[in-house]
């Protein structure tokens, strides 16, 4: 070959056109939410170059976690452009006094207003509080513009010990006559799933039965499947535990890290063929790590420049 012809041959080709991202996953997670711990926020530098200024950031309270660390990264996540909706874990909270010092705190010092209320990790109460619904009728939330309640469509161990789903859909059903008489805006935020098929068959089965509160489905970020296995299995997932087992004893997936992307993609899918799918939005939980979880979300949400 001629060095002209060399240099023909490896002359630079254009790069490719950037392919769009998949329209109905990029619809599917606009307005996503995310999950942060006191203690993994402080390993974010910033969180407006991870996320879209808005974002609702949850903020998990764990049991023992100071008031003070959760009211600080409240007002950080604000100061940063980010929506900051804590927890409020009812077994956790000793007295009506200390429920009214939470908020008066949250919204003094974060401009606060939005809580996911839960009954909490806990299997005993610490004081006055047991359930969600004794802290929504507290009235200590009357003024905020959200209140989320939890959901679970693999059903919850803590609530249903007889192994049925009574006691859940008794809850959803109290949190949705609650939802007709508040002014604030309310929404079912759900524990991780990794499989769509009972996540659209728990959707419908709600909506059929009466509850016509919007679903925020959670999903897990990108994580290690080991790490993924350990919490899936503390927190009481599920049938769709499945996916993940059967993952596990590929070979070939088992050391590379999994990606909600089949099954949001499956769901988005469901929601655009059926624009009526009570599902609104996606929350992460980000057991992988924060950044990690937001570059996927940027992955799937923007087109490349």
């Amino acid at each position: 070959m001629s060095i002209l012809g060399f240099h023909r041959a490896n002359r630079a080709k254009p790069a490719p056109e950037a392919q769009p991202k998949d329209a109905a996953l990029a619809a599917f997670l606009q307005g996503y939410s995310i999950e942060v711990m006191p203690r993994t926020a402080e390993k974010v530098d910033d969180f407006a170059a991870l996320m879209p200024r808005g974002t609702r950031v949850y903020i998990a309270h764990i049991d023992g976690t100071p008031i003070a660390d959760m009211v600080a990264t409240a007002a950080r996540l604000r100061a940063e452009g980010m929506e900051p909706m804590p927890h409020f874990p009812a077994r956790s909270i000793a007295d009506r006094a200390t429920l009214l010092d939470w908020v008066a705190r949250y919204r003094g010092e974060a401009g606060v207003t939005q809580g996911l209320m839960l009954a909490g990790g806990v299997p005993e109460p610490r004081g006055a509080y047991e359930t969600s619904m004794q802290l929504l009728e507290s009235g200590a939330f009357d003024g905020f513009e959200r209140l989320h309640v939890a959901g679970h469509p693999e059903g919850n161990r803590d609530i249903d010990m007889d192994g049925t789903t009574k006691n859940v859909s008794a809850a959803l059903e109290w949190k949705q006559k609650f939802s007709e008489r508040t002014d604030a805006k309310m929404a079912i935020a759900t524990q991780f799933c990794f499989e769509a098929a009972p996540v659209i068959e728990w959707a419908d089965a709600i909506r059929d039965a009466g509850i016509d509160l919007p679903v925020h489905i959670g999903v897990a970020g990108p994580a290690k499947l080991q790490t993924l296995i350990k919490f899936a299995v503390a927190c009481g997932v599920g049938p769709s535990l499945k996916v993940l087992q059967k993952r596990a004893m590929d070979v070939t997936k088992l050391m590379l890290p999994y990606e909600p992307t089949e099954v949001t993609t499956a769901l988005a899918r469901h929601k655009a063929a059926h624009p009526d799918f009570n599902i609104e939005s996606v929350h992460v939980f980000p057991l992988g790590g924060i950044k990690t979880s937001a570059d996927w979300l940027t992955t799937h949400t923007k087109d490349p420049e």
